[in-house]
């Protein structure tokens, strides 16, 4: 009969832990995916659905509308992947969701509160991917 020590119960909890954390930014990326190309669209079709006088970093409402469509897209790949477990697929969401962050922040003209609040669950994404990634990867081995 196997007796586990107690440094071996902590890594099962921080294994458990980092397992919610993955399943939380696999599935927030992919929210926030799929809300990335419902913002696009949106921007692309009725650009007044927005607002009608803001002032952007650079161009307009419907460039900021592609911007967002494509990083949507892409978010939404890096969540399959990040479902998949491996250290690429990791940092590539690390990497998206950050390109997100950025967006979200660049496009807070056209909707405040929801950017900020995009912008959030990307921070919280890029905390779950760089802290609980890499754990039940070397676990798995």
């Amino acid at each position: 009969m196997a007796t586990i020590s107690s440094d071996q119960v902590g890594y099962y909890e921080d294994e458990e832990r980092g397992a919610g954390w993955l399943l939380f930014a696999a599935s927030m990326l992919g929210l926030g995916g799929a809300f990335g190309i419902i913002d696009g669209i949106v921007a692309l079709s009725r650009s007044k659905f927005y607002t009608a006088n803001a002032t952007y970093v650079f161009s307009d409402l419907r460039t900021w509308g592609w911007i967002t469509l494509v990083i949507g897209v892409v978010a939404l790949f890096a969540s399959f992947a990040v479902v998949a477990r491996s250290q690429f697929a990791r940092w590539f969401g690390i990497a998206i969701a950050g390109i997100s962050a950025l967006n979200q922040i660049l496009f807070v003209q056209a909707y405040p509160f929801w950017s900020m609040m995009l912008f959030a669950i990307d921070v919280l994404v890029i905390y779950g991917l760089a802290v609980y990634g890499s754990r039940l990867e070397s676990s798995r081995s």
